[in-house]
């Protein structure tokens, strides 16, 4: 069920977008509210995709040095944003299960993964050991892991609720 769940995140978020965007009841202010929470959920995210190098190594800069799942982090955050936005506590029950079954699900998965594919690396990592290589920040990096996409995921998702919020529907 792990791997299911984890394999299955996006297309499951892509029907709890739609199911977001039916319930919602955004106000202009819970929209404004809920997108500053958002832009800072995706900067966290944007920040962990520009250490990232995905299935190559155990990153360790960046916010690696302080979290474990920084883009999962990232992304909770941009949740709660559009559950603020969305001004509905349907929405927010429906949101909280999605992310804590497929957030779980995926540090689940990407945890057995590492430890198969890095041992002692990862465990060394876990247990905050070693030295940190040098590292600064990449744009490129970030585009290479396509962090473009919850950008525009987020963007359409954010257009969405503020046409609910001018159309008041």
């Amino acid at each position: 069920m792990m791997t299911f769940l984890a394999r299955r995140r996006v297309p499951l978020g892509f029907l709890a977008a739609v199911c977001t965007a039916l319930l919602a009841r955004p106000t202009k202010a819970s929209w404004l509210a809920g997108l500053a929470i958002a832009i800072l959920g995706e900067a966290i995210r944007l920040w962990a995709s520009g250490h990232l190098e995905k299935s190559r190594e155990v990153t360790r800069t960046g916010p690696y040095r302080w979290m474990a799942h920084p883009l999962y982090v990232g992304s909770s955050v941009m949740a709660l944003g559009v559950v603020v936005a969305a001004h509905s506590v349907i929405v927010g029950v429906l949101v909280a299960i999605y992310m804590t079954a497929t957030i779980t699900a995926a540090v689940r998965t990407e945890e057995a993964f590492l430890r198969r594919s890095f041992g002692p690396a990862y465990d060394q990592y876990r247990r905050s050991e070693g030295t940190v290589p040098a590292r600064r920040f990449s744009m490129s990096r970030a585009l290479r892991n396509r962090e473009y996409r919850a950008v525009v995921g987020l963007s359409i998702g954010f257009a969405l609720l503020a046409l609910k919020v001018v159309l008041e529907i």
